[in-house]
């Protein structure tokens, strides 16, 4: 493993695979070619899961203050979408953090898949690496595959959107009206399990989304994305929220959800589908719009509760006593 490696961890190594994978040359697919490789779930590497969870329960429990609550909400078998609030730009830590916690409470046979922008995927070393903790690149193939096996999926929706809103719009929940991860829940069946965190979106100051600048770069269509966040960030200073940074130590919490089960989403009108029946309700606009109402206003009021009373970077002051 040379050092040039972990180049990416700088601001100039950072920028570059975000331009290289921004200017790659992407041929459209053809009707009879899948767009994205075949997803292969034996590239996770259980050995380094685990050392990567022990070295991130140190830093969250030493560093972050790190609370969990209601992990016992989790199913322990069977196919699950855990569904969460991005925050924090670049920097995966809510993700990791969901991944201890299921794991403490679960055990390590509980596999959880991360799902994650393309982005993660074109620099070789953090491609081997991602791969290897367990993450796949979002699509609807790799969420089959994943709950398919009988795993959990764990996805983002509001993904860099939601991760790169604006410091003042930390308690707030933006998915961005993405609603590609409740097609795949109603086809596939499978319980939805909100999971929010609040003090990750306090570890760095987001000024802007800096979709002007996204825009002037053609970034929506080089990246699939519309930011180019801005923001203030240890050790950089005025920085983009697309660069690695050290956080600021903000007590975080991430609170887990009693389950949204098949039938509670179709808010009991509908007990059993068949597989056909699932894919023709979860194509249409209405039922789509009802289900994400609900969602996104279940992880707002748990996002609310965790809020309420907050102080920046020092969490909720306890009780006396």
């Amino acid at each position: 493993m040379a050092a040039r490696d972990f180049l990416w961890l700088t601001p100039p190594g950072a920028l570059a695979i975000i331009l290289g994978f921004a200017f790659e040359k992407k041929p459209p697919p053809s009707p009879s070619q899948n767009p994205l490789p075949d997803v292969d779930l034996s590239l996770r590497d259980p050995e380094l899961v685990e050392l990567a969870e022990d070295l991130f329960r140190a830093i969250g429990r030493h560093y972050f203050r790190l609370e969990i609550e209601g992990v016992h909400h989790v199913p322990p078998s069977g196919p699950v979408m855990l569904v969460g609030n991005h925050n924090g730009a670049i920097l995966p830590l809510d993700a990791m953090f969901t991944m201890v916690a299921v794991r403490d409470h679960l055990g390590p046979q509980r596999i959880v898949h991360p799902l994650s922008h393309d982005g993660l995927f074109f620099h070789p070393t953090v491609q081997r690496y991602a791969s290897a903790l367990g993450v796949v690149r979002a699509s609807h193939a790799a969420s089959a595959a994943v709950l398919e096996k009988g795993r959990i999926m764990l996805v983002y929706p509001g993904s860099d959107w939601e991760a790169s809103r604006p410091f003042a719009a930390r308690d707030r929940i933006d998915l961005g009206g993405r609603q590609g991860f409740l097609r795949v829940a109603l086809r596939q069946r499978v319980p939805v399990v909100p999971v929010v965190s609040v003090g990750t979106h306090e570890q760095l100051i987001i000024l802007s989304r800096g979709e002007s600048i996204a825009r002037l770069l053609h970034l929506p269509q080089l990246m699939r994305t519309k930011t180019f966040p801005i923001a203030f960030a240890l050790p950089w200073g005025l920085t983009t929220g697309l660069v690695p940074y050290i956080p600021l130590p903000a007590q975080t919490t991430v609170a887990f959800g009693p389950p949204l089960t098949f039938t509670e989403l179709f808010r009991g009108g509908i007990t059993a589908l068949t597989a056909q029946e699932a894919a023709t309700y979860a194509d249409d606009p209405e039922i789509l719009g009802c289900c994400y109402a609900l969602v996104t206003a279940r992880m707002q009021d748990m996002l609310d509760e965790l809020s309420a009373g907050r102080r920046m970077l020092l969490g909720k002051k306890k009780p006396a006593g």
